[in-house]
């Protein structure tokens, strides 16, 4: 595992995290001293196939149980990590990759066209509105919760993105993890539950596989 002391440049990108930007680039905070502009070079970063080891892209996948029809809402997608394996094992269903850096719709826009992804589409989304252009069956954020600002009237704006039966998949590095950001910018799972439960969500499943990050899935509550 990295140490944070000789964490690749995404996670020292954390450690200088604006927590009161609105949800950019996954894995890839806003920041006073990085512009993620440059998405070609980032790619190298938050697409190192090193990063699959404590990731766990398939495992997550494989958890969250997608119907190949499924509907999904990558919320910070950056470079598009994520996107672009669930566009795989989704091959009858969309990808909406959204995210707030016009570089980054940039790249991922066109990583689909060289990829053949037909079933993904980059959204640019303002930092309180993903702008998706349809209802879902799963929002998923990955390394962003805690960039999101006034996460209690954006949460319950995600409610109306959702189609019945949708959910919320929150992962983010835990407060205990030797690996990740700086712990004054980590967000406690606890914490989550409460602002989720707060807008209106019930914890519907949690998940213990990730070696750095808690993966929490929500629903809205039954009235």
């Amino acid at each position: 595992m990295i140490r944070t002391s000789s964490a690749p440049l995404f996670l020292i990108a954390l450690s200088c995290a604006v927590l009161l930007a609105g949800p950019s680039a996954a894995q890839s905070p806003q920041t006073h001293q990085h512009s993620f502009g440059g998405a070609e070079n980032w790619a190298q970063v938050f697409d190192d196939p090193k990063r699959d080891a404590w990731q766990k892209p398939h495992e997550v996948i494989q958890a969250l149980a997608l119907k190949p029809d499924a509907v999904i809402a990558d919320i910070g997608s950056g470079t598009g990590y994520f996107s672009a394996r669930f566009a795989n094992m989704v091959p009858k269903g969309r990808v909406y990759g959204v995210d707030t850096e016009p570089d980054m719709v940039k790249y991922l826009a066109e990583r689909a066209k060289r990829e053949k992804l037909g079933n993904v589409t980059a959204i640019a989304a303002a930092p309180d509105d993903p702008r998706l252009p349809e209802k879902v069956d799963l929002i998923i954020m990955v390394d962003v919760f805690h960039h999101i600002a006034d996460r209690a009237r954006y949460l319950k704006k995600l409610q109306g993105s959702l189609k019945p039966g949708g959910r919320i998949a929150i992962i983010d590095f835990r407060v205990d993890s030797p690996d990740g950001p700086p712990k004054s910018a980590r967000i406690a799972p606890n914490q989550v539950k409460a602002e989720l439960k707060r807008a209106g969500y019930a914890l519907a499943r949690e998940h213990a596989f990730l070696p750095n990050q808690y993966f929490l899935i929500f629903q809205p509550a039954k009235l």
